[in-house]
């Protein structure tokens, strides 16, 4: 973990140091949290020198929101939020209909649109690369073009830990600190570091229903089908996006250490497991980094 840390560390300050105007996205998710965390701990005693942006999709769960606003405060970190509902109010994306309906792809519109009004250079984000096919073709910095796009064919070497920020006006790099981190690398430091996270992580009762094969909560923004009876149970989440479509679990695991030993003894990545999005087609993930997502 200590060496894990140490890489992390590296990459921000090698942003904060080679780039003007960089910024952290942070979803209130685990990952998010963990990078957060180590950002903080790279440049302690000196504030976090570079804002928080959080791409708020309007359909979140409440336990997210509550983390996100008290993380920013304890942290005193500058949080940019960008609403997707500003966009489909402008017309810029339409919002699908439907009881399937989700706002999760509309996001790449309103982060591309922020990081533009902001002239952002260099974007962390915490994708690493255990979570599924897509984002293991990633480097640590990934270079995009002027309309956001990221070509897998196109990727810089980083032998020895270099690592190539050049791009003109308009274009940008994603950075990734926690490339080479897993599930079980994220919950270590975690119980290591006694990171916060939202609640719904761990187990709790909540209302939840069947479809496709996910365990969906019911919360004001799904629309159940005709055939699905929601009922209580103890679950809870591996991962953390739109309400929409991000499903749970069952489990008893309320604790860090809980949690690892699920971990250690599942075959099926999170994303893969409890993310709707992530099964539109087996190249669904690639399809939308392409575009600009994250």
């Amino acid at each position: 973990m200590r060496t894990l840390e140490a890489e992390a560390v590296h990459i921000f300050r090698e942003v904060a140091a080679t780039f003007e105007r960089p910024v952290l996205l942070f979803s209130g998710g685990k990952d998010s949290a963990v990078m957060l965390h180590v950002a903080v701990r790279a440049f302690w005693p000196a504030p976090l020198p570079f804002p928080v942006l959080h791409v708020d999709t309007g359909h979140n769960f409440d336990e997210v929101m509550a983390f996100r606003d008290t993380t920013v405060r304890r942290l005193d970190a500058r949080l940019l939020v960008s609403n997707v509902q500003d966009d489909i109010d402008a017309g810029r994306v339409t919002e699908e209909q439907g009881p399937r309906a989700s706002r999760n792809r509309l996001q790449t519109t309103a982060l591309m649109r922020t990081l533009d009004e902001y002239s952002f250079d260099a974007v962390f984000g915490g994708a690493r690369r255990d979570e599924e096919k897509a984002r293991a073709k990633e480097r640590v910095f990934s270079f995009r073009d002027e309309f956001g796009q990221w070509d897998p064919r196109n990727q810089r070497p980083e032998l020895w830990s270099l690592y190539n920020g050049r791009h003109r006006k308009g274009q940008h790099i994603r950075v990734f600190p926690l490339s080479n981190w897993t599930e079980l690398d994220i919950w270590q430091y975690i119980n290591d570091q006694d990171v916060d996270l939202p609640s719904l992580y761990y187990a709790h009762r909540r209302t939840v229903f069947q479809r496709d094969g996910m365990l969906l909560a019911l919360t004001p923004h799904v629309m159940l089908l005709d055939d699905e009876e929601p009922y209580e149970a103890t679950v809870r989440f591996r991962t953390v996006g739109d309400a929409t479509c991000t499903g749970c679990i069952e489990s008893s695991a309320a604790t860090p250490e809980a949690v690892m030993a699920e971990v250690a003894a599942t075959r099926v990545t999170e994303r893969g497991a409890t993310r709707a999005d992530d099964r539109i087609s087996e190249a669904g993930m690639e399809d939308r980094k392409k575009e600009g997502y994250f």
